[in-house]
């Protein structure tokens, strides 16, 4: 049976028709001490059943924070492996190990690895959207919340490469001035915003304020009145007096806006493609209930990290979390 589940990359077993999915998953929770981080790209019922929900490194932190023995991931992997660096001594496991990030994928450790050795002089800031190998690599992580924070802090006369995100290279260049050496990566769903449909919103919803995720190309980030991370938009929609409001970046986060502000209007922002009206994660949206419940159930697909990357890996989180 578990050869089919390695080639499947998940726990491809059937649940019984009298099991409740989400009280079954609360009873496994509970017999097993485990916590359930859910991002907020992840589909509603899966934000709804989960312990936390947020970004990927506040998930990570909070479940360190836990007495939970157990932790499922519902996110994409580089999380999960943020998730076991921050806590190695508990058990993480990924409902379905396919959940991969291009972001992170347009990073490979090995390109990396030499790209970094050709310019010996700069400091390596990386994304924290990026794998263990190449936080390995890495003398000090940010997220799209603290970037700005931690570029700051590095003299002005140090130079830098940044990666693997271009869009919020550049994003953090024109804040600060700086020229800092850019990987050439990006993340999929970030990069099909289609600036000529979010235009056409806007004239239909004049009162609408556009708001977009840093990580957005220029075009997007120009027309926004506010950029920000996912959390942030979520914040700063809660604390803005406008009703309306059309949202650049994954369409999961449009759950926990209506939640927070149920009388505003959440429009996502639509991609190029012109058969969708939102813009979703294909590797986000892997992850259901039954996916949920099986991995708690069987216990895999688990997380691991080798440790010799592991010690490596945290120190560059640890640096971030200090320096902001």
């Amino acid at each position: 049976m578990k050869d089919s589940w390695i080639k499947k990359g998940f726990v491809d077993e059937p649940v019984d028709s009298n099991v409740n999915l989400v009280d079954g998953i609360r009873r496994l929770v509970k017999e097993k001490n485990a916590v359930i981080l859910a991002h907020y790209y992840q589909e509603a019922e899966i934000q709804d059943i989960a312990d936390f929900v947020g970004d990927s490194l506040d998930l990570s932190r909070k479940a360190a924070e836990t007495e939970a023995e157990i932790i499922v991931f519902a996110g994409v992997h580089f999380m999960a492996e943020t998730a076991k660096i921050l806590s190695p001594q508990k058990k993480v496991f990924i409902p379905d190990q396919m959940a991969g990030c291009s972001l992170a994928d347009s990073c490979p450790p090995a390109e990396f690895e030499v790209f970094r050795k050709e310019h010996p002089d700069h400091m390596v800031v990386t994304y924290v959207n990026t794998s263990a190998a190449i936080k390995a690599l890495s003398d000090v992580c940010c997220t799209s919340t603290n970037a700005l924070q931690i570029i700051q802090h590095i003299p002005a006369n140090q130079k830098i490469i940044f990666a693997p995100d271009r869009n919020l290279g550049n994003y953090l260049n024109s804040l600060t001035g700086r020229d800092m050496l850019l990987w050439d990566g990006a993340c999929h769903v970030h990069e099909e915003f289609s600036l000529e449909k979010i235009l056409l919103l806007k004239n239909e919803y004049p009162e609408a304020k556009i708001i977009a995720h840093p990580e957005c190309q220029g075009p997007i980030r120009v027309v926004a009145d506010f950029i920000g991370s996912t959390s942030a938009l979520l914040n700063f929609s809660s604390s803005d007096p406008t009703m309306t409001y059309i949202v650049a970046t994954e369409s999961g986060i449009l759950h926990q806006m209506k939640k927070a502000n149920p009388d505003k209007l959440f429009i996502p922002a639509p991609p190029k493609d012109s058969t969708c009206a939102c813009n979703d994660c294909k590797f986000m949206k892997l992850h259901n209930l039954r996916k949920i419940y099986n991995t708690l159930k069987y216990e895999w697909p688990d997380v691991t990290v080798p440790e010799e990357i592991r010690v490596l890996a945290e120190v560059p989180i640890r640096r971030m979390l200090e320096w902001s």
